[in-house]
């Protein structure tokens, strides 16, 4: 079915003190609509590495905190990350504000099953001290995975208001297409991949499918893998002429058509305040002509 037109909603308020050391407040940050009604923060915040020693703890929470403050309030996690520390950690940050966030989950595929579904997300639920997830999305679909049945095991839980809302991670045009098949398959709200300058391979085919579909993509790793895309020229060019800085500048990329929420990922404060500037930053068609040329799709 043909989903709603969506757009990004709102204009993000400038950015005060970014560079600082502290957190400045953002009243109103872009969304993107959903299927069915309701809407996400456009810019999030990811947690694949978290809780896993990379950094000091109280860094990696003073940074998600900062991400909050700043507008960043989608917060993605996993049970699977850090076999559930980071659950746990994201569950101490929101802690006192968990109206002002939008929370999501994962659930693997090895649980994939109506008893497994419903128990793992009573897990993470706990893990997170939460009593509802805002969105809940199988992992990856894996070998022998029944997608009626997991559709059936969301929607249930959607009922009971465990779940505001389901979706899909790492699927491909030919498994959204099979589930677009099952009953209730259309009722899908985001499907979570890797897209960054440096990784377009979703362009030439799930892009266009997800938002004839109307389903959001919700990328992850938007900064590529290492350090590599920052270091990029033509992206520092892109950076020097908006007075922001190469990670805004790849991550307003991602949210150019306002169909895609972005997860950048970080453990440090300072990071996250220059992923946070995306908020404020409107590419021009010269500037997406640069990096079109820079990083070919």
């Amino acid at each position: 079915m043909q989903g709603p037109t969506r757009r990004l909603i709102g204009a993000a308020c400038a950015l005060a003190a970014l560079s600082g050391t502290g957190a400045t407040a953002q009243t109103r940050a872009p969304a993107v609509e959903l299927p069915h009604g309701g809407n996400a923060p456009a810019l999030g915040q990811g947690s694949w590495h978290l809780a896993q020693g990379r950094h000091p703890a109280a860094a990696e929470e003073e940074a998600l905190r900062t991400g909050i403050a700043l507008g960043m309030t989608l917060i993605d996690t996993a049970e699977i990350y850090g076999q559930g520390r980071a659950e746990e950690m994201v569950g101490r940050i929101i802690a006192g504000q968990r109206d002002k966030v939008f929370l999501v989950s994962k659930v693997s595929p090895g649980h994939a099953t109506a008893t497994g579904i419903r128990q793992a997300c009573a897990a993470s639920l706990a893990r997170l001290g939460t009593d509802r997830l805002d969105l809940y999305l199988l992992h990856w679909r894996g070998g022998g995975v029944d997608i009626g049945v997991v559709v059936g095991a969301f929607e249930a839980l959607r009922a009971e208001g465990r779940i505001r809302r389901w979706g899909v991670s790492n699927f491909r045009v030919a498994d959204m297409e099979d589930l677009f098949r099952v009953r209730g398959g259309d009722a899908c709200a985001a499907n979570q991949v890797r897209y960054s300058l440096t990784d377009r391979g979703i362009e030439p085919d799930l892009l266009p499918w997800c938002e004839r579909h109307g389903v959001p993509i919700m990328a992850y790793s938007p900064l590529g893998s290492g350090n590599d895309l920052l270091r990029n020229p033509a992206l520092a060019r892109v950076a020097e002429r908006h007075v922001s800085n190469p990670a805004a500048v790849a991550i307003a990329w991602t949210l150019r058509s306002g169909h895609v929420i972005s997860i950048p990922e970080s453990g440090s404060a300072v990071h996250v305040r220059q992923n946070a500037a995306a908020l404020a930053l409107r590419l021009t068609a010269e500037d997406l002509g640069d990096l079109d040329r820079a990083f070919r799709a």
